[in-house]
């Protein structure tokens, strides 16, 4: 359960204060999510030690233990400054009204307790998939008919990938841990640029937020865009009954999700004003990533927006390299490495879009382009 947001709610303490419990809330996040982090790792590499022993007494052989990647000194000192400035940045976005200062302490609490257990007791297993290489492993139960073959694995290593509803439930507390605390402040780096980008006029614009997962994005669209018509379309049944049960508790109207293939929205040309995409261009193979903006470009109207939110890549943050390449090697991510070479700007040129704005928070990177 998470706390009831209004468009009208602010802190009812000064703002020198607000800043304060702000920066302690994230920081306390980010201690907790890098000691996770680290025991987690020790933990994972314990058991992948003990899997190691176990393989080469049956077999003989002595397999050579798992090589590490680490990040540099100099690194985290540029990823400790991305990380200030992007605290400054939520803030201030919150001061000057794009969204209400109670959706930078909108966290699922509730949730997070139930389930961090889980995240422990799914570690063994996630420690003898990658010890096995088993990168497609689903359970007997799981359906795997409809899907695109590119969209079948374990990614980061999770228990049947995107398609159970225990996935769906661990996802968000999984993804805040990673990016110690920060991924719904990435997210909220997308309001900004879509609440300037579109026209002041509209009084109830049509968005569209593609691979809306579980729901958060669209969760801080309605916080900050009460009166918008919302729209969410993912692949994964479960993680769309997840993203229902989160936005029910908020007012307003609800979203209307549909379980569909970005590859072919199942919506008509020009539908909506604005179409917006975090966390998803990563994961898909280059072919794929070119059929779903040219699908997000098509339903767009003339003059409207994308804004896409993903991991940073080398062409804009050459210097987060060594981050790049850890983060490849800890999480079974196949498509990575293609991704943070591609050129998205280029991409959304063949179908018919205009950049204008690119700009890097953390370790992400977003992109507003307008439909020529």
């Amino acid at each position: 359960m998470s706390m009831q947001l209004s468009p009208e709610l602010s802190l009812p303490i000064p703002s020198p204060l607000g800043e304060a419990a702000y920066r302690a809330f994230q920081w306390s996040k980010n201690i907790f999510g890098f000691a996770h982090k680290a025991l987690s790792t020790q933990a994972s590499e314990l058991m992948l030690s003990l899997l190691s022993d176990l393989q080469a007494l049956s077999s003989g052989k002595s397999i050579p233990p798992r090589a590490r990647v680490g990040v540099s000194a100099a690194t985290l000192q540029i990823l400790r400054a991305r990380y200030e400035q992007l605290l400054q940045a939520d803030w201030q976005d919150a001061e000057a009204g794009y969204y209400p200062h109670a959706l930078l302490f909108d966290n699922p609490w509730l949730d997070f307790a139930r389930h961090y257990p889980e995240v422990w007791l799914d570690l063994p297993q996630i420690a003898r998939r990658v010890h096995g290489k088993r990168y497609q492993e689903f359970s007997e139960d799981i359906s795997t008919e409809g899907y695109p073959k590119y969209y079948l694995q374990n990614f980061h290593y999770q228990t049947n990938g995107y398609l159970s509803d225990d996935s769906a439930e661990l996802y968000d507390l999984q993804v805040e841990l990673l990016f110690g605390g920060t991924a719904d402040a990435m997210r909220r780096r997308i309001i900004r640029l879509l609440k300037d980008a579109l026209d002041p006029t509209l009084t109830s614009p049509h968005i569209l937020d593609v691979a809306c997962g579980t729901g958060r994005t669209l969760r801080m669209l309605r916080g900050s865009l009460p009166k918008a018509a919302l729209y969410g379309l993912d692949l994964s049944a479960a993680y769309l009954r997840k993203a229902n049960q989160l936005l029910q508790e908020l007012p307003g109207e609800l979203p209307q999700l549909l379980r569909a293939n970005a590859e072919a929205m199942p919506y008509a040309d020009a539908t909506f004003e604005a179409v917006t995409s975090v966390f998803l261009f990563h994961e898909l193979p280059g072919p794929a990533r070119q059929n779903v903006i040219h699908e997000m470009s098509r339903v767009v109207k003339p003059g409207g927006w994308l804004v896409i939110c993903d991991s940073v890549q080398l062409l804009d943050s050459p210097e987060l390299e060594e981050t790049m390449e850890a983060f490849m090697h800890t999480f079974h991510e196949p498509y990575y490495r293609d991704y943070i070479r591609d050129d998205l700007g280029e991409r959304l040129q063949q179908a018919g879009c205009e950049v204008l704005r690119r700009e890097t928070h953390y370790v992400s990177t977003y992109t507003l382009a307008r439909k020529r």
